[in-house]
């Protein structure tokens, strides 16, 4: 009977020392939050097989980096409501969990890791470090499952340019930067196609090769090792780097606060999403027909202003945007894709009105993008894509239109940038100071 009474005590109390998860328990979420972390993992769904697939293309004139073929999200850190978002929005708790996996990768879409060669954490943000570690090492190495299962995992290389997106708390998120371009959850909206999945990893390798150099001129010297920027390549949806966005789109607005044209643009944006918004809601089907040619010009507008009112770093890779384009038009189908993607995802960004992205593109970026195709002999293609509507025709039209201008000339200041504070170069720039403790728990 002591044997007996003995054995249950332990097993009683083994099961009080196991760590608890978070479980859907049906209460109240924001719904929009909810909304956000199923765009968050549609869109990693999305990219991650087109990162893999961007490794063939072993280009000699790329700096290089280390990918993994799979994403994982944690919610870790966040208040206890917005964790039963998660649970409920992509099966994520405290773990790391796969959001994302692209075809034969060593890890499943849900399985949640215990270890990392070996090394066991509760603490997420710390075997996220570990798992970034191990990846830029560029080694096979092991992790260990929640099931106890071990799965061997070799990291492979792909240009320079991570291809991240926003966190689910701030969707329109947007920063470009040579080493990373966070994307806004915009572009998970439009259910991007395989081929314009990997337009938008190749648009930001591009953006690092065409741009890095100026981008460095500007602000350069940057550490890397054991900052919130290192564990952002795995986790945009991370704890700090959700609390980083946040502040960073607070002094933005700021910023633009001081400054008459920057309102009048946000102010033509916040239009554009309010008729995004209105389109969802009367249930938009077949939208290109309806667009009218004064709709598609507004589009264009909104495009520029968008890009015009970028700062800091991006605003700086805003000048080689057009030059990104190029770049992944000229290497898209080196890979087996359709280099007409580029135009099909600024299509369905114009159809639904949403401009706060970098594949919307403004008349300068189409107009140049229409030139390469035509090149091509495929210009026929492009109008088709573009709904019968030619680039040039609309180029005539939307010269002498207000705020449809491209992005200022290049320089080092700009009375457009915030200009001092921890947030003046962008978000990514302002990460790679931060050290990852500053994402505590509460």
């Amino acid at each position: 009977m002591k044997s007996l009474l003995s054995l249950l005590l332990c097993l009683l109390l083994a099961a009080c020392a196991a760590p608890k998860y978070t479980v859907d328990d049906g209460r109240k979420v924001d719904e929009t939050l909810l909304a956000n972390i199923r765009h968050y993992g549609a869109g990693e769904q999305s990219l991650r097989p087109a990162i893999v697939r961007s490794a063939g293309l072993k280009d000699p004139e790329c700096d290089r980096q280390w990918e993994l073929p799979f994403a994982v999200a944690t919610s870790y850190g966040w208040a206890e409501n917005d964790r039963v978002a998660w649970v409920r929005g992509l099966q994520v708790d405290e773990r790391l969990t796969v959001v994302a996996a692209a075809p034969n990768s060593p890890l499943n879409l849900g399985e949640k890791l215990q270890a990392v060669a070996g090394q066991k954490e509760e603490d997420s943000e710390k075997m996220l470090a570990k798992l970034a570690e191990r990846r830029d090492e560029g080694k096979p190495f092991f992790v260990t499952l929640s099931n106890g299962a071990q799965r061997a995992v070799t990291p492979f290389e792909v240009c320079r340019g991570y291809t991240r997106l926003a966190p689910p708390n701030t969707p329109e998120m947007q920063d470009y930067h040579w080493l990373l371009s966070l994307h806004s959850l915009e572009y998970s909206q439009i259910q991007p196609s395989e081929d314009e999945a990997l337009w938008a990893v190749l648009w930001s390798q591009g953006l690092s090769e065409e741009g890095g150099a100026r981008m460095k001129t500007y602000h350069y010297g940057s550490k890397i090792v054991g900052t919130l920027y290192n564990l952002v390549t795995l986790a945009t949806g991370l704890r700090g780097a959700a609390l980083a966005a946040e502040a960073a789109i607070t002094a933005a607005k700021q910023a633009a606060q001081t400054v008459a044209s920057e309102i009048i643009k946000q102010q033509l944006i916040e239009q554009g999403k309010a008729l995004a918004a209105q389109k969802m809601r009367e249930g938009l089907i077949d939208a290109a027909r309806e667009l009218t040619k004064q709709q598609v010009m507004n589009g264009l507008q909104a495009a520029a202003v968008n890009r015009s009112s970028l700062s800091g770093v991006a605003r700086i890779g805003a000048t080689v945007f057009d030059r990104a384009d190029q770049w992944a038009f000229e290497r898209i189908e080196k890979l087996g894709g359709n280099p007409l993607a580029g135009f099909s995802l600024h299509q369905k960004m114009l159809e639904r009105s949403l401009s706060g992205n970098a594949f919307a593109l403004d008349m300068e970026r189409l107009e140049s993008l229409s030139k390469l195709a035509q090149t091509r002999g495929i210009d026929e293609q492009v109008q088709a894509i573009l709904r019968g509507f030619k680039a040039s025709d609309l180029a005539l039209e939307i010269g002498a239109m207000p705020l449809a201008s491209a992005p200022d000339a290049f320089s080092f200041e700009s009375p457009t940038d915030p200009g001092s504070g921890r947030f003046a170069r962008g978000l990514i720039d302002a990460m790679l100071d931060i050290p990852t403790e500053s994402g505590s728990k509460k």
